[in-house]
Protein backbone atom coordinates (compact mmCIF):
# COMPACT_ATOMS: atom_id res chain seq x y z
CA UNK A 1 0.00 0.00 0.00
CA UNK A 2 1.38 3.46 -1.15
CA UNK A 3 2.55 5.70 2.06
CA UNK A 4 2.56 2.78 4.83
CA UNK A 5 5.42 1.01 5.78
CA UNK A 6 5.10 -0.77 9.03
CA UNK A 7 6.95 -1.36 11.94
CA UNK A 8 7.57 -4.51 13.78
CA UNK A 9 6.00 -4.23 17.08
CA UNK A 10 9.53 -4.42 18.98
CA UNK A 11 9.04 -3.38 22.40
CA UNK A 12 11.24 -0.95 24.07
CA UNK A 13 10.85 0.94 27.59
CA UNK A 14 7.17 -0.12 27.59
CA UNK A 15 6.17 1.65 23.64
CA UNK A 16 4.76 -0.96 21.66
CA UNK A 17 6.18 0.89 17.78
CA UNK A 18 9.58 2.39 18.53
CA UNK A 19 12.96 3.59 17.60
CA UNK A 20 14.03 -0.04 17.96
CA UNK A 21 12.43 -1.14 15.47
CA UNK A 22 14.01 1.22 12.55
CA UNK A 23 17.51 3.06 12.32
CA UNK A 24 19.34 6.15 12.24
CA UNK A 25 20.37 7.67 8.78
CA UNK A 26 22.77 10.32 8.57
CA UNK A 27 21.56 13.44 6.63
CA UNK A 28 23.84 13.63 4.11
CA UNK A 29 22.82 10.15 3.31
CA UNK A 30 19.77 11.14 3.14
CA UNK A 31 20.20 14.28 1.18
CA UNK A 32 22.07 12.09 -1.13
CA UNK A 33 19.21 9.81 -1.52
CA UNK A 34 16.15 11.44 -1.73
CA UNK A 35 16.38 13.06 -5.10
CA UNK A 36 16.85 9.55 -6.65
CA UNK A 37 14.05 7.98 -4.20
CA UNK A 38 10.93 5.82 -5.41
CA UNK A 39 8.93 8.47 -4.24
CA UNK A 40 11.36 12.13 -4.48
CA UNK A 41 10.88 14.29 -1.12
CA UNK A 42 6.77 13.75 0.53
CA UNK A 43 5.61 16.28 3.42
CA UNK A 44 3.37 14.91 6.12
CA UNK A 45 1.03 18.07 7.43
CA UNK A 46 0.33 16.17 10.32
CA UNK A 47 3.86 15.85 11.60
CA UNK A 48 5.31 18.58 9.72
CA UNK A 49 7.60 16.87 8.47
CA UNK A 50 9.40 15.44 5.65
CA UNK A 51 9.72 11.78 4.55
CA UNK A 52 10.79 9.99 1.07
CA UNK A 53 10.33 6.19 0.18
CA UNK A 54 12.76 3.65 -1.60
CA UNK A 55 12.97 0.09 -2.05
CA UNK A 56 16.24 -1.78 -1.49
CA UNK A 57 17.94 -3.98 -3.46
CA UNK A 58 15.68 -7.15 -2.19
CA UNK A 59 12.74 -5.12 -2.96
CA UNK A 60 12.11 -4.11 0.51
CA UNK A 61 9.91 -0.79 0.96
CA UNK A 62 11.00 1.72 3.33
CA UNK A 63 10.18 5.16 4.48
CA UNK A 64 12.70 7.51 5.63
CA UNK A 65 11.68 10.18 8.26
CA UNK A 66 13.98 13.32 8.73
CA UNK A 67 14.05 16.91 9.36
CA UNK A 68 14.96 19.59 7.57
CA UNK A 69 15.48 23.33 7.88
CA UNK A 70 11.72 23.93 6.71
CA UNK A 71 10.72 21.45 9.47
CA UNK A 72 12.77 22.53 12.06
CA UNK A 73 12.06 26.38 11.71
CA UNK A 74 8.40 25.28 12.02
CA UNK A 75 8.85 23.73 15.58
CA UNK A 76 11.23 26.15 16.65
CA UNK A 77 8.64 29.05 15.82
CA UNK A 78 6.08 27.13 17.59
CA UNK A 79 8.31 26.84 20.99
CA UNK A 80 9.09 30.55 20.40
CA UNK A 81 5.29 31.31 20.02
CA UNK A 82 4.59 29.33 22.87
CA UNK A 83 7.51 31.22 25.03
CA UNK A 84 9.02 27.60 25.91
CA UNK A 85 12.27 27.60 27.32
CA UNK A 86 13.85 25.92 23.63
CA UNK A 87 14.57 23.20 21.13
CA UNK A 88 17.27 20.71 20.52
CA UNK A 89 18.11 18.76 17.72
CA UNK A 90 18.35 14.85 18.04
CA UNK A 91 21.94 14.01 16.29
CA UNK A 92 23.97 17.17 15.28
CA UNK A 93 26.48 15.01 14.13
CA UNK A 94 24.33 13.30 11.42
CA UNK A 95 24.96 16.70 9.45
CA UNK A 96 27.65 16.65 6.33
CA UNK A 97 30.37 18.43 7.41
CA UNK A 98 32.51 17.76 4.49
CA UNK A 99 33.68 20.43 2.88
CA UNK A 100 31.66 20.12 -0.19
CA UNK A 101 29.67 23.27 -0.91
CA UNK A 102 26.04 21.54 -1.00
CA UNK A 103 26.95 20.27 2.51
CA UNK A 104 28.23 23.00 4.05
CA UNK A 105 25.31 24.95 2.58
CA UNK A 106 22.85 22.19 3.67
CA UNK A 107 24.22 22.21 7.48
CA UNK A 108 23.98 26.17 7.97
CA UNK A 109 21.23 25.70 6.65
CA UNK A 110 20.24 23.19 9.41
CA UNK A 111 21.48 24.70 12.15
CA UNK A 112 20.07 28.66 11.43
CA UNK A 113 16.58 26.91 11.73
CA UNK A 114 16.71 26.19 15.13
CA UNK A 115 16.65 30.20 15.86
CA UNK A 116 13.67 31.15 14.54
Amino acid sequence: QDHVCSLPKVPFRGAPCSDAAGSQVPYSTIMKQVNSSLSGLLWDEVQKAPFYEYKDSAGQFHQVWFDDPHSISLKAAYVKSRGLRGIGMWNGNSLDYSREAAAEQQTQAMWQALTP
